[in-house]
């Protein structure tokens, strides 16, 4: 029995101190506090590389869980919607959210029994052996103890020195640090997608309303020289001119409609378990949104990027697994410790009254000696793998400061803009305004007021499109910077 307490206690502080966690984070890599020095030029100031600090053990948060199942609307019922409601139903049903989601559910799983391979397992043998009897001891086979042979056994099994299992275990952890990073990314790269389909729908709405007013612009320029005509003012070619850019107007409001129906079923598709769910958007096409400082994005995008968070913990996780690669040419100690009967009766006694319960306490050291190199090529292999995380994870690194650039300065371009748009929009409906009047007055002719109709049908589809775009531009931007 102090055999039995001397082995059980050794294995399992042994196990215990195994299988403390490592310093690696088991949730994505937080921001990091210090930023690493380069250098910059007088026309270009110095960027840090993103993710070149050092990295924290972050708080604990609350796991990934399953989305919740989609209540469906009673049956007609139309649903009006803003953008966050659009974004959270998007989430529910966007296959690349919910591969990465259950992605990660997996790998943290992964740990849980990457965790439990370090302790000590317990397990119970039941067998019962018969030998046909030959009038000697064992029976006819002599390897046997007996005709009859009861085995009964509580069996405890655990690792005293395993170092390619502890390995493994912080190999899962890093595991799960990309599967969480690579969650993060479907969750921006979705709400990219859901800002285009969104405020493109609402784009197409206002592009109907802007053909709508074109096509009764192209009327009431049809009714004015038809009038023109019968007062002999107006050439009939005039009337004619008249009726062709109606006849446009027509068509471009056929296609603007066509064209809102496809932006309303594509995004139907993505929002709603159910063809055909009814719904309307909330238009906040107009509302302001403020672009910050470069510094501010820089500083945003550099802490807290998916992106790198899994090139960072893509090479962990690579460096973990060459570790666990080279822990397969150490030797490994592992324990048994055995409680039960092994014998010819079941019973606690023999006839004789000897005790027949009891236990037995065993611990065996593996030595690996030679496999023809396949050890020595799987770390071959776990080297070229982390030499391909660091290359890409430098990479992603340089990529990320020039989309930063080039998104942030086609925002900020798309910023500017607005307002001489919208000014556009302005002179255009002036500008068609006095032209009506000078051809009333006789003094502009029947192809300049089209001119000016159709100036102004573009420029306002032209203000539209422009507003679409700066959202665009601020989706993309925060794709690489999270939500400002």
């Amino acid at each position: 029995m102090k055999l039995k307490l001397t082995f059980a206690t050794l294995a399992i502080c042994l196990a215990a101190r195994a299988q403390a966690p490592p310093q690696y984070p088991t949730q994505p890599i937080p921001h990091p506090t210090e930023q690493a020095p380069t250098t910059g030029t007088q026309q270009t100031p110095a960027v840090p590389m993103p993710g070149a600090q050092p990295i924290a053990n972050p708080a604990p948060r609350p796991g990934l869980q399953p989305l919740a199942p989609y209540t469906p609307p009673a049956p007609g019922t139309s649903l009006n919607l803003n953008f966050t409601s659009a974004l959270q139903l998007a989430q529910q049903y966007s296959q690349q959210i919910l591969g990465a989601s259950y992605g990660a559910l997996v790998a943290r799983e992964d740990v849980v029994q990457a965790k439990a391979a370090l302790l000590p397992t317990p397990s119970a043998f039941n067998q019962f052996i018969y030998t046909q009897p030959n009038g000697t001891p064992s029976g006819i086979f002599v390897s046997n103890d007996g005709p009859h042979v009861y085995n009964q056994w509580m069996v405890v099994h655990g690792d005293i020195y395993a170092p390619a299992k502890i390995a493994d275990y912080r190999r899962a952890i890093a595991a799960e640090a990309v599967a969480r990073a690579r969650y993060a990314i479907a969750t921006r790269g979705l709400l990219a997608v859901v800002v285009q389909n969104y405020y493109g729908m609402l784009t197409a709405q206002r592009k109907v309303v802007y053909a709508q007013e074109g096509v009764s612009d192209a009327e009431q320029f049809l009714a004015i020289t038809q009038k023109l005509e019968a007062g002999g003012e107006a050439a009939h070619a005039d009337v004619v001119k008249a009726e062709l850019q109606l006849e446009q107007r027509r068509a471009d409001l056929a296609n603007a409609q066509l064209d809102l129906e496809k932006a309303r079923i594509g995004f139907g598709v993505m929002l709603f378990p159910n063809y055909g769910q009814l719904y309307t958007l909330e238009d906040d096409l107009e509302r302001s949104l403020v672009l910050p400082p470069l510094a501010d994005v820089r500083r945003l995008a550099t802490t807290n990027n998916p992106d790198i968070r899994a090139a960072e913990a893509t090479v962990q996780l690579q460096r973990y697994e060459l570790r666990s690669n080279r822990a397969l040419l150490y030797p490994q100690l592992s324990f048994d410790y055995f409680y039960g009967i092994n014998a010819n009766q079941y019973a606690l006694h023999d006839p004789e009254g000897h005790n027949l319960l009891g236990s037995v306490a065993q611990a065996q050291m593996t030595v690996p000696i030679w496999n023809w190199g396949a050890t020595r090529s799987k770390i071959k292999q776990s080297e070229f793998r982390l030499q391909q995380a660091q290359t890409e994870l430098s990479l992603a690194q340089r990529q990320l400061l020039g989309n930063l650039d080039a998104f942030y300065e086609e925002a900020k371009l798309a910023h500017d803009l607005i307002d001489s748009l919208r000014r556009a929009v302005t002179l255009a409906t002036e500008n068609l305004r006095l032209t009506n009047l000078r051809y009333q007055a006789g003094e502009a002719t029947a192809l300049e007021v089209v001119d000016a109709q159709t100036t102004l049908l573009q420029a306002r589809n032209t203000l539209a499109d422009g507003l679409l775009r700066y959202r665009m531009a601020l989706a993309n931007l925060q794709t690489l910077t999270g939500v400002f």
